[in-house]
């Protein structure tokens, strides 16, 4: 498949091979997790798969590993620089040929029949994404994702993040989309609305592609069997003021971008709700805010948060001409949009309170 620039949209006229499922695993700096990753991969019951590990430009060891490690069955995608996650998937989906496109993180472990769960969600033709039940890596009994909710200020959370998993969420069904650490998506979906968006770069971009699908018509579903063990936030640290300036950052987005103009113009008042929110997760010491606070500072929260906008408005001449785009191509009407928020709607109080 020919090379495509960094934020243009995948456009593919086959649907690539029938019954072969592409999956990707992005690398940067993973030494410490990614061998168990691809030994994970390698173990799937699934019959008919390629595998891709994209590297992004990683300096801690784990690239040389790899190239000794992919000789044989991985196909090794080495970027000249580090993409994000964003970059290293597309990278990964344009080198690749797949009726259906897996990504896993390199901090997680998928059980032996993850690959065969997702594809079962397939058998509707308008199915576009498929969820994992994402658990966490050191306490299996605890969820951490399960897809996502969503609060209408562009901001999600994981669906049952932080719950003891009793079976609450082993029924299939529909979700709003998936995360993108443990995912399956159809290939003609990517590009009917477009691989991930690279402006992005981490966080939030997993929302993005999921609303744009969403817009779009194609719908979501959970696979609870899919089963993959998550070392949550290993590349940047859970309580990162980077991460902080990146999920703010991209929240913006994704409300510029994708949220219909009614809601848009309400949503300041609704980051207002969720800023008194986070300020009760500093108090108490809970929530990312409360976290960055307790493991750094206000001061480099509140810095964090400052950034975040000036980067935001830096790029809000690329986000406007997206979402004319969205928004002249769009499937489904506004009223339709709000009944799936409505359907996945977070509170902002859970959404600052929950670890």
């Amino acid at each position: 498949m020919a090379e495509l620039a960094p934020d243009t949209d995948l456009r593919i006229v086959s649907p690539g091979v029938l019954g072969l499922v592409s999956v990707i695993v992005v690398n940067w700096n993973g030494m410490a997790c990614i061998e168990e990753c691809l030994q994970s991969v390698e173990r799937q019951s699934y019959a008919s798969m390629e595998w891709l590990a994209v590297d992004n430009h990683s300096d801690d060891g784990s690239l040389p590993w790899l190239r000794q490690r992919c000789l044989e069955k991985w196909r090794l995608v080495e970027l000249p620089s580090n993409r994000g996650f964003a970059g290293g998937v597309n990278a990964g989906i344009r080198r690749s040929h797949g009726e259906f496109v897996a990504l896993l993180n390199n901090d997680a472990v998928a059980e032996p029949d993850w690959v065969l769960h997702l594809v079962e969600c397939m058998s509707n033709p308008r199915v576009g994404m498929v969820a994992s039940k994402i658990v966490f890596y050191d306490r299996r009994q605890v969820i951490d994702k399960v897809g996502h909710l969503f609060y209408p200020d562009g901001l999600n959370r994981g669906r049952g993040a932080g719950e003891i998993d009793r079976g609450q969420f082993d029924r299939s069904e529909e979700v709003f989309f998936p995360d993108g650490c443990a995912a399956l998506y159809r290939r003609v979906m990517l590009a009917d609305v477009g691989i991930f968006d690279e402006q992005f770069f981490a966080y939030g971009d997993d929302a993005d592609l999921g609303l744009r699908a969403r817009w779009r018509g194609w719908e979501c579903r959970y696979a609870p069997p899919a089963r993959v063990y998550h070392r949550h936030s290993q590349t940047l640290g859970k309580y990162s003021p980077e991460k902080a300036f990146l999920v703010e950052r991209n929240r913006f987005w994704v409300a510029v971008k994708l949220l219909p103009l009614p809601l848009l113009l309400v949503s300041p008042l609704l980051t207002l709700w969720r800023f008194f929110w986070h300020l009760m997760s500093i108090l108490r010491r809970r929530g990312l805010a409360g976290g960055v606070t307790r493991d750094h500072s206000a001061s480099r929260l509140l810095w964090a948060l400052l950034r975040a906008y000036v980067s935001g408005l830096k790029g809000m001449g690329k986000i406007l001409r997206k979402r004319r785009e969205i928004f002249r191509n769009r499937r489904i009407s506004s009223r339709e949009f709000y009944r799936l928020v409505r359907k996945y709607r977070i509170s902002a109080r859970k959404l600052a309170l929950r670890d």
